[in-house]
């Protein structure tokens, strides 16, 4: 089953140093992308948006709704490509603006450490993570948010739930590539997972 994570806005670029030229618009066209592809793993990232309570325990999940191009219905997580000069929190920040909306107000992480990190391979059965496209290293993050979240790009929705629902089999089922594998790592790393 594909990952099917979207592509990142053409029109954005990363910010030279002040007074420098920006010569790197950090975007590959469809070919370049493809060819890379097939030669070289890519670098993600994906983050799975929580709500805490005064005291820092994790109350709620966010899962994304989304629809392939086949029609079918799938739940995910936010997630994107790092770009060229693209620092690890910016991309972070990027894809859950964009996954969320400007008003989610998301809590980055002091620290760039993920709580883990997710291989997906094009051949199942290597490890729990598959996208049929590439060979993608992903960096795995668990982002607050504390603002209103109004999905946008390809996202339909995205569903508040509890740890346990979000730790169900039910939620696992509806996700795609694994991603209900690295929801349940998501929810251990925070002690929400026994």
């Amino acid at each position: 089953m594909s990952v099917r994570t979207p592509d990142p806005d053409p029109d954005w670029t990363p910010k030279p140093p002040e007074g420098a030229p920006n010569t790197n618009p950090g975007w590959l066209k469809d070919v370049e992308l493809a060819e890379i592809r097939r030669r070289l793993p890519i670098l993600y990232i994906e983050a799975v948006p929580v709500r805490v309570d005064g005291l820092g325990q994790v109350v709620e999940v966010g899962v994304l709704l989304r629809a392939r191009p086949t029609g079918e219905m799938t739940r995910t997580l936010v997630s994107g490509r790092v770009l060229y000069g693209e620092t690890l929190r910016d991309a972070l920040f990027r894809h859950l603006e964009k996954d969320l909306g400007p008003m989610a107000f998301p809590q980055l992480p002091a620290s760039p450490v993920p709580f883990t990190v997710a291989e997906y391979f094009p051949m199942p059965g290597i490890t729990a993570y598959t996208d049929d496209r590439q060979h993608a290293v992903s960096l795995a993050y668990v982002v607050p948010v504390s603002g209103t979240c109004d999905p946008r790009q390809d996202a339909l929705e995205i569903t508040w739930m509890t740890p346990a629902e979000a730790a169900s089999p039910g939620v696992s089922a509806e996700m795609e590539g694994g991603r209900g594998t690295l929801l349940r790592a998501a929810l251990a790393s925070v002690g929400q997972l026994y």
